[in-house]
């Protein structure tokens, strides 16, 4: 915990000592060297303060846990399913710059092509602080490459964001109102696929939440780990109807499409992410497209320290 200070304190120390040294050289060549590695330090003490800055910034309750993601296409076909198959990439690279591992759970394929509905686990120090903010419905506007005219076309995906929850937090779970179903585990390659129903899909006949997983060979692997994101999406859904916020589940609870987005990724006729909560927008799509999504994150977090950050949708506009 206190290394990261000392570190900052240290850069600092050293950068003012070099200015100090190249004030008193005599040799102009020595006295610049000396003033570039001052900057240099003083560079890594700057990067390092803000990522304390932000660090600081997680003092949520589950913001030190690892959390489960949740892709869903929005109505729009084929066109949605790709959408959310881009959207998967994204935050698989962007999970990937911060050094988080990332399990799939649950992948459902689109009909013709992309992805109708995924879950994956993201592992690692306050995983789950960092990934809330972007929780919410999230709209492309394109020239669509599966139209023959090349027409312009909006396409909406939503994700949800819950925290995997520790033994500290209890959360009782009544087997009478569980419905469990098994299947065929899906999709590409290994031996077991499609050969014994090894998948377990849980439903909460209470609130309706369904979980699914299929990561794993083993039908009792399988429902253990379905029964901590049953658990996860639980707690979430309690602390929902506390706050009266049931709009933070678009997902399950509400609509995925026009008006409900927190941010918009325009390809046509201009390029722009623009989040919608926050204000902050770019025009380097293919960097946001790619994983780069450190300043929408960064400016969430603080405007919800600072209690600046609205609901998303209404703030949004189109």
């Amino acid at each position: 915990m206190i290394e990261p200070f000392e570190e900052v304190s240290r850069h600092l120390d050293d950068a003012a000592l070099l200015i100090e040294m190249a004030g008193a050289e005599k040799d102009p060549a020595q006295g610049e060297a000396a003033l570039k590695e001052a900057g240099l330090l003083l560079d890594q003490a700057e990067k390092r303060f803000e990522a304390l800055e932000l660090a600081s910034l997680l003092n949520g309750r589950l913001d030190r846990n690892n959390a489960y993601l949740t892709l869903h296409a929005g109505a729009g076909g084929t066109e949605s399913c790709d959408w959310t198959d881009i959207l998967l990439r994204m935050y698989r690279r962007h999970i990937e710059k911060r050094g988080f591992d990332v399990e799939v759970m649950d992948y459902q394929a689109g009909d013709e092509a992309g992805v109708r509905h995924v879950t994956f686990l993201v592992t690692g120090p306050y995983a789950y602080g960092y990934m809330k903010s972007e929780r919410g419905v999230h709209r492309l506007v394109r020239i669509s490459p599966f139209d023959a005219n090349h027409r312009r076309h909006t396409s909406f995906a939503a994700l949800d964001v819950v925290a995997e929850l520790d033994d500290v937090v209890e959360v009782e779970i009544d087997e009478k109102e569980l419905r469990v179903d098994t299947y065929r585990s899906g999709g590409a390659g290994g031996q077991h696929v499609n050969k014994t129903e090894s998948a377990v899909r849980l439903t909460h006949l209470p609130t309706g939440i369904v979980v699914a997983c299929q990561a794993e060979r083993s039908q009792h692997k399988n429902r253990s780990k379905a029964m901590k994101m049953l658990r996860a999406q639980i707690y979430e859904y309690l602390m929902d109807q506390k706050k009266k916020e049931m709009e933070r589940f678009y997902g399950k609870k509400g609509e995925i499409a026009w008006g409900r987005q927190i941010r918009s990724y325009v390809l046509q006729p201009y390029m722009m992410v623009k989040d919608h909560r926050t204000g902050v927008e770019t025009g380097d799509v293919n960097a946001v497209l790619d994983g780069d999504l450190q300043r929408f994150v960064e400016a969430y977090l603080k405007q919800s320290a600072a209690g600046a950050v609205g609901v998303g949708p209404e703030r949004s506009g189109s």
